[in-house]
């Protein structure tokens, strides 16, 4: 049974910067695909950054540019780093893994990250 435990959340300044982790396990083959996404309530859930196992990656336009992604395959562990965030930003980041291209999107439970002053 893939789990994802994610870690990192907590209140920010505005203009700070946020680095999240995200562990996976379950999987003996790995993932194909991790990342993060977010959840405003009455808002649509917002992809904000994903990470292949071969090293491509996408980011959403609200954070595009100042927002990095990356993995440790070894540990199967995904990261997000933010900067320059508003209030904008505040929401639930959830993790995601993808075991191959086509496999269901697994969703972590997400951690809270308020920006505020």
């Amino acid at each position: 049974q893939v789990q994802l435990v994610e870690s990192g959340g907590g209140l920010v300044q505005p203009g700070g910067s946020l680095r999240l982790s995200c562990a996976a396990s379950g999987s003996a083959s790995g993932y194909y695909a991790m990342g993060w996404y977010r959840q405003v309530p009455g808002k649509q859930r917002e992809l904000v950054a994903r990470a292949t196992r071969g090293g491509n990656t996408n980011y959403g336009d609200s954070v595009q540019g100042r927002s990095t992604i990356s993995r440790e395959n070894a540990k199967n562990t995904v990261y997000l780093e933010m900067n320059m965030m508003t209030p904008a930003d505040t929401a639930v980041y959830i993790c995601t893994c993808q075991l191959d291209a086509y496999s269901p999107i697994y969703w972590g439970r997400g951690t809270q990250v308020t920006v505020s002053s």
